[in-house]
């Protein structure tokens, strides 16, 4: 009580609060300029706001008349940013630096604490402010200046460019991107191009600039006073002393934010146990892929029914030496591709299924032998082998856990049932891959007890002695398909003189040949010569060797045949230019596509593949490679289309002429050769075509499509 005698009360005064400018009113700041120094007296040119992001662009004059103005500056600073031409768009129109812009940012972005007062006949109206922006000068100009000369420099150098000086063409490798994940989406939206990009969509909205003087001014800042000083439409300061102090401090929402969120990938323990027992499972797996049961078991926690829990992973996974990894369907859902090489999720879980399979025959799998067999890129296979083993120098990928006997030794109706699936998984992998079936193991699921360890030197030897069984076994079948061949072709009277199969055989032959002399039936003329060639019917003759498991070249009596030269013929129409390198890896990427038993997974060998190129109307381009070069075979072996059917059919052939006598041919060469060989002189849009379809461009030098090493 003696405080407050000490303190008394002078005057009370009645506070009101406006709310007609409450979603309108600006505090302005001008940090850089003395508050002596303001701009109200300065012409404002224009202004505008974008009222989302609340940032506020003006435009002021400069005062060209002061004495403490120069000149010279500012007819310098006008002619970099607009150049000597003025016009419309001109930032300086009387190519003088007249004016400047000031640009806002907020220096607050929670001005609930914030009101502006107007104090008039004793009584007190406070507005809230909307925004608090601080305005200082932008010079953008400067960077409209550096664009100006750097567009005369560029348009500089290109004047004085040769004409054969191309630009510059890189190898790059082609990858599909992969499926964003949330975690990943949030992140770009946070960033800060992303932010940029929002910010500069919002359209700029156009203001009138009124004094501080002006009429329609005085007439605003009416609004600052509470149009009902009845105390009706101020409830809200109506209010208890403790309610109108938390309305003046309300507590900070930072402190509701400072408790740790996860990222939106990431599920707690506590979270998860939330949920169902089945999505518990689902999720564990999906993010751990290969687990014991006794570990699963462990993270559901003691009260978790384990016959509930073998139940629900049956359901996600497939046991492998007695450990659970997921199933593939579970990783890779129906509408999803690879981010490798795009090829469907049906295709992805058929590789995974087969990779999983194989750790049931062995502890070890050999990635190339995968990849051999399942037709898939490299990242792919990698993926699969990633989430359930560990790669081994010099003996390859180790499954991941060990061998769990006690699980098998436990649970017998479990193993037995994952071993009838197990079987019918292998049953259609030996469809879908050709699996020969004397050289799977004779154990489909591999559960009984831990697979024998195999080191990469032993597989070596085992691949060696199966090869070399193989040959024996091809040539023998070799040799009967030509005694068929030979019985069945050669007419009576006639004796077919053999041709050696080596060069010792030919020296004997021609030893022999000259002293004896062939006897031959001639009466059948000259139509024997056309039906026969070597003993062979003339189709084989000119076709080419049938004995590599194959139908003649060019044959399109055979559903495979007939396949094959409709992909060729389709890639050909689409690329122009090939290497044999090239063709083969697009070919396993189309067969990495098909259905399940198509009738191309048959086998297709590199000859047959050869042959039908040539017979789809494409030559073969024999590029005369530097002796330098580290091209493979297959890579300098170039294949092309001849006639397309188009009008650039002529153009193309001059070209792959050219590229026949020469490894790089400059620009100038092969637009002068065009024109000689047309007759008539090719505008620049036909050159660019033809070389677009065949050519790729590398220091300033042109090169067949895939001949140029990167």
């Amino acid at each position: 009580m003696a405080n407050e005698e000490d303190d008394p009360v002078v005057q009370e005064i009645d506070v009101y609060l406006a709310k007609s400018l409450a979603e309108k009113l600006y505090l302005f700041q001008y940090p850089v300029r003395p508050a002596s120094m303001t701009y109200d007296d300065i012409p404002h040119l224009s202004a505008k706001i974008k009222p989302k992001q609340q940032k506020v662009e003006l435009e002021m004059a400069i005062d060209t008349l002061n004495p403490n103005y120069c000149r010279s500056k500012g007819e310098q600073i006008a002619l970099n940013v607009d150049g000597a031409c003025a016009d419309e768009s001109s930032t300086y129109s009387s190519k003088l630096m007249d004016k400047q812009t000031f640009c806002s940012s907020q220096s607050t972005s929670n001005t609930a604490r914030y009101a502006a007062a107007l104090y008039r006949q004793g009584e007190l109206h406070l507005t809230p402010l909307h925004g608090i922006l601080q305005l200082r000068p932008s010079f953008s100009y400067l960077d409209k200046a550096d664009a100006k000369h750097r567009e005369r420099e560029a348009a500089n150098e290109g004047d004085s460019s040769q004409d054969e000086a191309e630009e510059d063409v890189k190898q790059i490798t082609v990858r599909f991107s992969r499926p964003e994940s949330e975690q990943a989406r949030q992140r770009r939206v946070q960033s800060y191009e992303f932010l940029q990009k929002k910010h500069a969509e919002e359209p700029w909205v156009h203001l009138h600039y009124y004094g501080l003087r002006d009429s329609r001014s005085e007439h605003e800042r009416q609004y600052l006073l509470c149009q009902g000083s009845s105390g009706v439409e101020n409830t809200e300061l109506v209010k208890s002393p403790s309610e109108y102090l938390m309305m003046l401090m309300p507590p900070s929402p930072e402190e509701e934010k400072d408790k740790p969120v996860a990222p939106s990938n990431v599920l707690s323990m506590a979270q998860l146990r939330t949920l169902p027992l089945a999505d518990q499972i689902k999720i564990l797996m999906k993010n751990v892929k290969v687990m014991p049961f006794a570990n699963l078991m462990s993270l559901l926690g003691p009260s978790i029914d384990s016959v509930a829990v073998l139940r629900g992973i049956q359901k996600v996974a497939m046991l492998v030496q007695g450990n659970w990894v997921v199933k593939s369907d579970i990783l890779y859902p129906k509408d999803s591709s690879s981010p490798h090489s795009g090829v469907p999720a049906e295709v992805l879980c058929r590789g995974r299924d087969f990779v999983m399979w194989k750790f049931t025959q062995s502890r070890w799998v050999v990635r190339k032998e995968v990849a051999a067999v399942t037709k898939l890129c490299t990242e792919d296979v990698k993926d699969f082998l990633e989430h359930m083993a560990v790669v081994r120098i010099n003996k390859g990928w180790e499954f991941i856990l060990p061998y769990d006997g006690e699980f098998i030794k436990k649970h017998p109706d479990v193993v037995q049932r994952q071993h009838m699936l197990w079987t019918g998984i292998q049953a259609k992998l030996e469809k879908v891959y050709n699996l020969v079936k004397e050289s799977l193991p004779k154990k489909p699921d591999g559960q009984s007890g831990p697979a024998a360890l195999l080191s990469g030197d032993q597989r070596v030897q085992v691949a060696k002695s199966k090869a070399q069984q193989n040959h024996a076994l091809l040539e023998r079948e070799l040799q009967r398909r030509k005694e068929q061949m030979r019985a069945s072709s050669v007419l009576p009277g006639v004796r077919i003189k053999e041709e050696p199969m080596s060069e010792e055989g030919e020296e004997e032959e021609d030893g022999d040949a000259e002293g004896d002399e062939e006897p031959m039936d001639t009466s059948l003329g000259g139509s024997l010569h056309n039906r026969l060639a070597n003993g062979l019917p003339s189709g084989r003759a000119t076709g080419g060797d049938s004995f590599n498991g194959h139908p003649p070249p060019g044959c399109g009596s055979t559903p495979v045949a007939r396949e094959l030269r409709a992909f060729v013929e389709a890639t050909f129409q689409r690329q122009f230019v090939l290497t044999l390198s090239e063709l083969k890896r697009l070919f396993n990427l189309h067969l990495a596509s098909l259905p399940p038993g198509h009738t191309l997974f048959s086998g297709i060998s590199d000859r047959m593949l050869q042959d039908t190129v040539l017979a789809a109307g494409c030559k073969q381009i024999l590029v005369p490679f530097p002796p330098q070069t580290a091209a493979s075979p297959d890579e300098q072996k170039v294949f092309a289309l001849w006639e397309s059917g188009d009008m650039s059919d002529q153009h193309r052939q001059v070209l792959l002429e050219i590229f026949s006598k020469n490894y790089r041919v400059r620009r100038n060469m092969i637009q002068s050769r065009l024109t000689q060989e047309c007759g008539e002189d090719l505008s620049k849009q036909e050159v660019d075509k033809v070389l677009k379809d065949c050519c790729v461009s590398y220091g300033g030098m042109w090169y067949l499509k895939g001949t140029v090493q990167s």
